[in-house]
């Protein structure tokens, strides 16, 4: 269940797109920068995360085939829009997440896929500081 911009997770918890955000903000060289009217989140330039409009999903990148089998185990979690239907991105209902260790794994997951190699060497686990 959403209100504009909060969403009560499935057990209960409120998981908004701030905690997106501030999860987000606690990785390695991640910068936000507006674009297209909306949040994005880029590590050395390239985006990872997106926050649209009415901010109770946000679009992650994917890639195709897993996507297809992500959206096929968990419909009512992952969606994509018509528009983004060729692209390696994938999105994510805020009030689907089980909790926010899900909602922080999804987010370093994508962090890993545009993060550089140096980054990914530096930083070998998932335990960033400030993630928790």
């Amino acid at each position: 269940m959403c209100s504009s911009v909060r969403c009560v997770s499935k057990v209960g918890s409120v998981i908004d797109s701030a905690d997106v955000r501030r999860i987000a903000l606690s990785l390695p060289e991640t910068v936000e920068k507006e674009a297209w009217e909306m949040p994005t989140f880029r590590v050395a330039g390239k985006m990872f995360i997106t926050i649209p409009d009415d901010e109770t999903s946000f679009a992650v990148r994917c890639p195709i085939h897993e996507r297809q089998e992500l959206i096929a185990a968990e419909p009512e979690k992952f969606w994509v829009p018509p528009h983004e239907a060729s692209s390696s991105w994938v999105r994510v209902r805020l009030a689907q997440l089980e909790d926010m260790e899900e909602l922080r794994d999804i987010l370093v997951d994508s962090w890993k896929q545009a993060a550089p190699t140096r980054l990914l060497d530096a930083f070998p686990g998932t335990d960033f500081p400030g993630t928790e």
